[in-house]
């Protein structure tokens, strides 16, 4: 019986050396087809975790695309269906109107890779259980060894999780769900998904948001010298590349917005981003022209403090005299994302590989609640559900169960304050 073809694949050419033993064509990604070899011209690099599959990644989704135009016939049998059919439709109709289509993107390329030559009737718990067996089997493409200097984020790259495997089944789900709503296939494919994580509850108590604020604000850029005395040492410099962080950091636990929304926030309104009202003090989460999604963006009244900053960097000049567009901009440029700076100055200021971008969201919330915030206005502040709100952050209300931790104590109940959203971020924790 013939072996199944495996199909277009990435694969390393390995590199071709002279008869002295010098270096004559490096190693380079090659897309294998059959007896087709397709060059990228992208180098394999053993120092990153991925060896620079990730760059020669897009080279393969252009050949894939113009050699196969995903089939629309109506009405087919699940046997017929190839799967990377369902996701290259997927990919053409609907990943382009996500917020992130980049990372849909990639994540479809991940679905596509692992399920090529394979039907829709093979999709099943088995298959299922497989692919995410795989997944967690690899590291993330972000993963890669820290250079000379750097803080260490990890002990090793960090690994694809459950979270991760559930995130990418749920786009494949969403696929097959869109290809059923199109006609293309008769019955509907119901993927078994791996658990949800549990709700994260990490938070920063305010001194831990002063200690990530200040290494911000005075990490020492580290370089290594190549000449004089001082040639192969690691050193610090006068730049202090974080800055822009510190930025990022005030806005995401004065307003719980997520990071997203925070990086492409700019000063007037455009197409495409949100917008901060430096008149009224309102910042509008939500893209212009974006339609309303599960991720709720309601416009946020800013805390006086906040503004005052906002102003200020709004009406500072860049160095090359030109007035900022962003909230957030690192060398005069708005910021795709920050998780891997502010790996760093988490990990410089000594706090856990738990504490993210969106740990910000989280701090804003718990100090919400522990303020004794009306949970009306703190779920309209935060863009989300009274029940969520209550669900996840409730216990750190100061009357959470107080009526009947009374009825136990002599003591009483004890008469509790409401504030204001204002009050919840400019008196001290008690």
């Amino acid at each position: 019986m013939p072996r199944r073809a495996l199909g277009a694949r990435l694969w390393e050419k390995p590199a071709e050396f002279n008869e002295d033993g010098t270096l004559r064509k490096r190693s380079v990604w090659v897309i294998r087809d059959g007896k087709a070899n397709v060059v990228t011209g992208v180098p394999v690099l053993p120092e990153l975790a991925d060896r620079n599959r990730g760059a020669a990644e897009p080279a393969l989704a252009d050949y894939l695309t113009k050699k196969h135009n995903p089939a629309r016939d109506e009405d087919r049998a699940l046997g017929e269906i190839l799967v990377t059919d369902v996701l290259a439709v997927y990919g053409e109709d609907v990943a382009p109107k996500h917020a992130r289509p980049e990372k849909t993107a990639a994540r479809l390329l991940q679905l596509g890779a692992w399920w090529e030559g394979k039907t829709v009737a093979e999709v099943n718990g088995k298959s299922v259980r497989a692919y995410g067996a795989a997944r967690k089997k690899s590291a993330w493409k972000s993963a890669k060894k820290p250079k000379p200097g750097e803080a260490v984020t990890g002990k090793g790259p960090r690994m694809i999780t459950d979270a991760g495997v559930r995130r990418e089944l749920e786009d494949l789900q969403a696929a097959l769900n869109y290809y059923l709503r199109e006609g293309h296939m008769r019955a509907v494919v119901k993927i078994p998904l791996p658990d949800k994580s549990p709700s994260k509850e990490r938070f920063l108590e305010r001194d831990e948001a002063a200690r990530l604020l200040r290494t911000m604000l005075h990490m020492p850029e580290m370089q290594t010298r190549h000449r004089g005395s001082d040639k192969g040492k690691v050193v610090a410099t006068s730049k202090r590349p974080a800055r822009h962080l510190a930025r990022f950091l005030l806005v995401g636990i004065y307003t719980g917005t997520r990071a997203a929304a925070i990086c492409s926030a700019g000063f007037v309104p455009a197409e495409g981003r949100g917008w901060v009202d430096l008149k009224r003090g309102v910042f509008h989460r939500r893209k212009v022209g974006a339609a309303e999604t599960k991720k709720r963006q309601p416009p946020v009244k800013l805390p006086a403090r906040l503004l005052a900053h906002i102003r200020r960097w709004a009406a500072t000049p860049r160095k090359d005299g030109s007035m900022p567009e962003f909230v957030v901009e690192f060398r005069g440029k708005p910021v795709g994302e920050v998780n891997k700076g502010f790996a760093s100055v988490v990990a410089a200021a000594g706090l856990g590989p738990d504490v993210t971008p969106h740990t910000c969201r989280h701090t804003c919330a718990t100090w919400l609640m522990q303020s004794g915030v009306d949970l009306w206005q703190a779920a309209a502040y935060l863009g989300m559900t009274v029940q969520m709100l209550e669900k996840v952050y409730g216990h750190h209300r100061p009357d959470f169960q107080e009526a009947a931790a009374g009825a136990l104590d002599k003591a009483g109940r004890r008469a509790t304050e409401t504030l204001d959203i204002e009050d919840a971020f400019t008196r001290r924790a008690a």
